[in-house]
């Protein structure tokens, strides 16, 4: 029997009429309404600067600047990441070098491997990790008062890493 679908040439996209179901999208493509992710593969190298406010995945090298203002960072096991980066929440599972600022939390799982610099509010770091460089985890404090405040104090400001399944307060 003839449908009318039968007769629209092939590569001409479904009209809605208002009436019926909404014509269904792709499984594989990534959805247009709403936040999407964005993902760099291995086969894309890139150097220079990436800046964004969505989340992006990365699990292919990439050099230069990484600045995702209110979106998520995630380093991919085969990730190789030589750049300074700042985003709301960095997870590495891959490598990274360079200066990493999580605004809100960073995470360095079991195969993660950081070379560099860490400023975050929260840090995780699982079993396996390795994490070589500096580390300030807390709140950003006002520099001409924390200058006073630590040198007072004898010390820096307490704050909660969490390391594998156990925490530890440094």
């Amino acid at each position: 029997m003839w449908k009318k679908e039968d007769a629209r040439p092939q590569g001409v996209p479904e009209t809605s009429s208002g009436f019926g179901p909404a014509p269904v999208k792709d499984a594989g493509s990534p959805a247009v309404a709403g936040r999407g992710a964005a993902s760099i593969g291995q086969g894309i190298r890139i150097k220079g600067e990436i800046t964004g406010s969505e989340d992006l995945t990365v699990d292919g090298p990439v050099e230069g600047k990484l600045q995702l203002t209110n979106g998520s960072l995630t380093v991919g096991p085969n990730g190789t990441v030589k750049a300074d980066i700042t985003a709301r929440e960095v997870i590495v599972r891959g490598r990274v070098e360079g200066k990493i600022l999580g605004r809100d939390r960073v995470q360095v799982s079991s195969t993660g491997y950081v070379t560099g610099e860490v400023q975050t509010q929260r840090l995780a770091i699982e079993d396996g990790a390795v994490l070589r460089g500096k580390v300030e985890t807390g709140r950003p404090q006002d520099k001409s008062g924390a200058d006073r405040g630590a040198s007072a104090s004898g010390g820096s400001a307490s704050s909660n890493v969490s390391v594998g399944s156990s925490s530890a307060v440094i």
